[in-house]
């Protein structure tokens, strides 16, 4: 059975990266607890993390993601990475073709498997500068 740190692997290459989103109900357990997006009720954590899936996916379709630093114990990982990627699809208005590089900071706990619950961080605020977002919102 895969550990921590391969479960989130797994669901950032898989799932992420290709805009997979069926990895979910594999890597992700019916009562899901996810602290990244607005609370939810019973039952709508999963679809709250395809429907991330499919958006990351249209922005950056060639996203790479790396864990750089990671620490597990027992059923929970702590891991510092990137995505890296271009945004050929529209985020708060057109395309801007820019190169994306942000920062991410993932915890989850990973139960026989799945992940249980997870706490996800990444550099929003970065991206909207990187994409142009922020100049275009600003003026």
């Amino acid at each position: 059975m895969e550990g921590p740190r391969e479960v989130l692997e797994r669901i950032l290459h898989e799932g992420f990266a290709t805009g997979n989103e069926a990895i979910v109900d594999e890597l992700c357990a019916p009562d899901l607890i996810e602290h990244q997006f607005r609370p939810e009720p019973d039952g709508e954590a999963r679809d709250l993390v395809k429907a991330a899936i499919r958006q990351v996916h249209q922005l950056m379709p060639d996203i790479v993601y790396t864990l750089e630093d990671s620490v597990v114990v027992g059923d929970v990982v702590w891991a510092h990475g990137r995505a890296r990627g271009t945004a050929t699809g529209s985020f708060f208005g057109p395309p801007s073709n820019a190169v994306i590089d942000i920062a991410l900071f993932e915890v989850a706990r990973v139960v026989d498997g799945r992940i249980v619950e997870h706490w996800g961080c990444p550099d929003r605020f970065a991206l909207l500068e990187q994409t142009g977002a922020l100049a275009r919102l600003a003026a």
